[in-house]
């Protein structure tokens, strides 16, 4: 079974609005499940520990668990983030292949086998 990484903004101003980042995470990772492979959603591991830990604790976990997936997906608007861009080079870095959710179908056909190539 694939494992795929679902990277997107989490960091915000506010409580809410990082809870919206989760939630939008969230629905991706859902949508991931239901097309038959794993969602490893960092967002919803950590939404609660804000603070509570060193930034870069955070984003060099969220990293060392990108390296055991199988691909990743980016939730819109990751360009905005700076955690997600430097997911996105990691994978790059690695082979993995990337993900857009605006072309979840690419990632659907992926999942199934039925294609190799990534939609970035």
């Amino acid at each position: 079974m694939k494992v795929v990484y679902v990277a997107g903004p989490f960091r915000a101003a506010t409580a809410w609005e990082i809870e919206q980042n989760v939630r939008a995470a969230e629905v991706v990772a859902l949508r991931v499940w239901r097309a038959g492979a794993v969602a490893l959603c960092p967002h919803a591991n950590s939404r609660h520990y804000h603070g509570a830990a060193a930034d870069e604790l955070f984003i060099e976990g969220t990293l060392e668990l990108l390296r055991r997936c199988d691909a990743i997906l980016l939730v819109e608007g990751w360009e905005r983030s700076s955690g997600a861009r430097g997911e996105r080079v990691e994978a790059e870095r690695l082979g993995l292949p990337v993900f857009v959710e605006h072309q979840f179908d690419q990632l659907e056909q992926w999942i199934k086998g039925e294609s190799d190539r990534a939609g970035v």
